[in-house]
């Protein structure tokens, strides 16, 4: 039987792969850890991890996300998002443990009308993008096998993100300002979740850098209006600029990414981000 090791198990996407674990458990041991019981800056205690459990996988599912934070936080961002990943990276080179890491349409300026490629110029314009772009280049410069999954818009039923802000909000307010001119790809991290299983199920592994989200791009204020609509919310939402909205960290004004790759090589098909947040939106609401 094959282990995985789940890192950052805490995190949305640890809390979606350890939802659907059971469904694989005939095939796959899963091994879940979080900061508390595996320090990933930690070289030492990751190299004897992998020692004691030799995991043949090896999904990163933990990073240091707080965007705005990270500008003052920039030794606290590249140690997690960068050593971090270095280190997992070595040990999973030592052990031939295939490496599966997340990271961010944040590598990328924004600042295009085309749909990013894998190929395309990375280009981050804040330290947390900074800091996941050093990540995805150590990984990939220590360990061939691995394989870099890009996503944007993380939301689920777990932890703190940005549907579970906007019902938390609706349930407060009557009006609210969102902006309406930063273009992305929602993302439910359930369907990330499945996508990585998938890859590791695969048969015929192709390593390197993989995007993968729900699609078509929308707006910070479109994706609102349809979080208002599923939960049936009568908030009133009122269109922003970024410059009236300012934040920290600069935002990318359009980060979407293109999927061809992911479908091509993984036969992975993505979902429209309006029927998954749909499904997340009702079991959020029975909660």
């Amino acid at each position: 039987m094959k282990k995985i090791l789940v890192i950052g198990s805490n995190g949305q996407l640890g809390n979606c792969i350890r939802k659907i674990a059971p469904d694989f458990e005939l095939d796959y041991e899963f091994i879940f850890t979080d900061s508390q019981t595996l320090d990933i800056t930690n070289e030492d205690q990751v190299n004897g991890f992998f020692y004691d459990n030799k995991p043949d996988f090896c999904i990163n599912a933990s990073a240091y996300t707080a965007v705005d934070l990270a500008e003052t936080e920039k030794e606290k961002a590249f140690a997690v998002n960068a050593d971090g990943v270095a280190n997992l990276a070595t040990a999973c080179a030592e052990y031939k443990t295939t490496f599966i890491h997340v990271s961010t349409d944040y590598v990328f300026d924004g600042e295009t009308n085309l749909d990013y490629s894998e190929d395309d110029f990375t280009s981050p314009i804040g330290v947390y993008g900074e800091s996941k772009l050093k990540g995805e280049e150590l990984a990939l410069e220590i360990n061939p096998k691995t394989i870099i999954l890009r996503t944007s818009w993380l939301y689920s039923e777990f932890n703190k993100n940005f549907v579970k802000t906007m019902l938390n909000l609706f349930s407060q307010k009557n009006e609210l300002g969102i902006v309406a001119d930063q273009f992305g790809q929602p993302t439910n991290a359930n369907d990330l979740a499945e996508a990585i299983m998938e890859i590791i199920k695969s048969e015929n592994k192709m390593f390197g850098v993989f995007h993968f989200s729900n699609y078509p791009e929308t707006t910070w204020f479109d994706f609102a209006k349809k979080i208002a609509e599923f939960s049936k919310s009568s908030v009133k939402l009122n269109a922003l600029t970024t410059e009236q909205y300012p934040t920290p960290a600069k935002r990318p004004k359009r980060s979407t990414m293109s999927l061809d790759k992911i479908e091509e090589i993984y036969k992975i098909e993505p979902k429209h981000w309006e029927n998954s947040l749909e499904e997340c939106v009702e079991i959020l609401s029975k909660q």
